[in-house]
C-alpha cells in the first residue's frame, strides 16, 4: 500500500459516495436482523429528525455540543496533538461556568450570559492546560494525561453533587438546583428548545476556519501536523505551539458544557454532559478535520440520536442501534478516505 501522489478531481467524491452506500447497505442488514423494514426504519429516522419544526430544532440542539467538541478535536488533531480529554474539558467548562454564575444569581442576563461564556472558555482551557504543562515540561504523553484527567473531573463533580456544596437541597439525584432563569440561553425558535448556543457553535466554526487558514498560528498548526521536528529546527518554539493548541482545544470543548447546562437542562448534572467529548472525536474524523465538515457531521449525528426515538416507536428497532450506525459510518468513511489517498501496488520480487 502506498500513498497516491495525486488524485483525480472526482476520486474523493466517488470514494466517499461508495463508502456511504456501503454503510447504508450494512445498516439495512442490521434493520432486517432486528425484524424491521429498512425503508420503514430510515423513513422513521428521517421523520423523527427533520419531520417538523420541533424535530429539526431538537436535532440542532443535539448537534450543538458535538460541533464544539468536534472543533476541539480538529484543532488538536491538525497539529498531531492527540487531545482525548475533550470529555473532561466539557465538564471543566460547565463546572467553572456554574461556579461563577451561581454567585451572580439575580443579576440581569446581560451580565450573567457573557460571564458564563467566558468562564466556560477559561475552565476548559485551564483543564487542557494541565495536560499541556505535563507534556511540555515533563514529556508526559497527552493521550495518557488527558484520558486520566477525564476520570478525575467526573469524580470531582460527583463529590460536589453527592451531598456536597452543589447538591440540590432535599433532592435525591446528583444534580444542582434549577439555575436562575436570567442565566438561561435564549430560545431561537418558539415551540422548540433550539437555543443561542447553536449560533455560538456556528460562529466558533467560522473562527476556527479563519484561525487555521488565515493566521500565523494556523500555519504553525499545519506545520506541526506535517513534521513537528522540522518546525522546531526552523526556530519555532514548539512548546508554545503545543500549549496554545491545547488551550484553544480545551476552550472549545468547555463551551459545549454550557450549551447543555444553560440551554437544555438548566441544571448541572453529569448525565447531561457525558459522552459529548468522545463523540466529538468521531465527528471531527468524519468531518475530515474541517470546520464545515464537522458542522455537517454533528448535525448528522444529532439527527441519528434524535430520530432514533421515533424509529424505535414505529418499527421496534432499539434506539441503542444508533450507536452501531455511528460506528459503521465512521469505519466506512475512514475506509473511503484511505481508498482515495492510498493504492495497492503489486511488488515483483526477484
Amino acid at each position: 500500500m502506498e500513498r497516491r501522489r495525486e488524485q483525480r478531481p472526482g476520486a474523493r467524491f466517488v470514494g466517499l459516495a461508495v463508502a456511504l452506500a456501503g454503510a447504508l447497505i450494512l445498516c439495512s442488514l442490521l434493520f432486517v436482523a432486528a425484524g424491521a423494514s429498512p425503508l420503514h426504519a430510515f423513513s422513521a429516522l428521517l421523520k423523527g429528525s427533520f419531520g417538523s419544526l420541533r424535530a429539526t430544532g431538537e436535532t440542532l440542539v443535539k448537534a450543538t455540543p458535538l460541533i464544539f467538541t468536534g472543533l476541539a478535536a480538529c484543532v488538536a488533531f491538525r497539529a498531531r496533538i492527540w487531545n482525548i480529554g475533550a470529555e473532561g474539558q466539557v465538564f471543566a467548562g460547565a463546572m467553572c461556568a456554574f461556579w461563577i454564575q451561581h454567585n451572580l444569581a439575580g443579576f440581569p442576563a446581560a451580565v450573567q450570559l457573557p460571564v458564563i461564556v467566558i468562564a466556560s472558555i477559561v475552565g476548559g482551557a485551564l483543564y487542557a492546560g494541565i495536560a499541556a504543562v505535563l507534556k511540555t515540561r515533563f514529556s508526559v504523553d497527552e493521550v495518557i494525561s488527558t484520558v486520566m484527567l477525564n476520570y478525575i473531573i467526573v469524580y470531582v463533580l460527583s463529590l460536589l453533587l453527592l451531598n456536597g456544596p452543589w447538591s440540590e437541597a432535599g433532592g435525591f439525584f446528583e444534580q444542582t438546583a434549577r439555575i436562575d432563569k436570567s442565566a438561561w440561553l435564549p430560545v431561537l425558535l418558539s415551540g422548540t428548545r433550539l437555543h443561542a448556543g447553536f449560533l455560538l457553535a456556528l460562529a466558533a466554526a467560522v473562527l476556527v476556519q479563519i484561525l487555521l487558514s488565515r493566521t500565523p498560528l494556523g500555519y504553525e498548526i499545519k506545520a506541526a501536523g506535517s513534521n513537528l521536528r522540522a518546525l522546531e529546527v526552523q526556530g519555532t518554539n514548539v512548546r508554545r505551539v503545543i500549549l496554545v493548541v491545547l488551550l484553544v482545544s480545551g476552550a472549545l470543548a468547555g463551551l459545549a458544557g454550557i450549551t447543555e447546562v444553560y440551554g437544555v437542562h438548566h441544571r448541572l448534572k453529569a448525565g447531561a454532559i457525558m459522552g459529548y467529548g468522545y463523540t466529538g472525536i468521531i465527528v471531527a474524523i468524519l468531518g475530515q478535520l474541517h470546520p464545515a465538515g464537522i458542522v455537517v457531521a454533528a448535525i448528522l449525528f444529532g439527527a441519528l440520536v434524535n430520530g432514533g426515538t421515533l424509529m424505535q416507536i414505529e418499527t421496534g428497532v432499539p434506539s441503542a442501534l444508533i450507536y452501531a450506525i455511528e460506528a459503521i459510518l465512521l469505519l466506512f468513511f475512514l475506509g473511503g478516505w484511505s481508498a482515495c489517498n492510498f493504492r495497492l501496488r503489486r511488488v515483483r520480487h526477484a
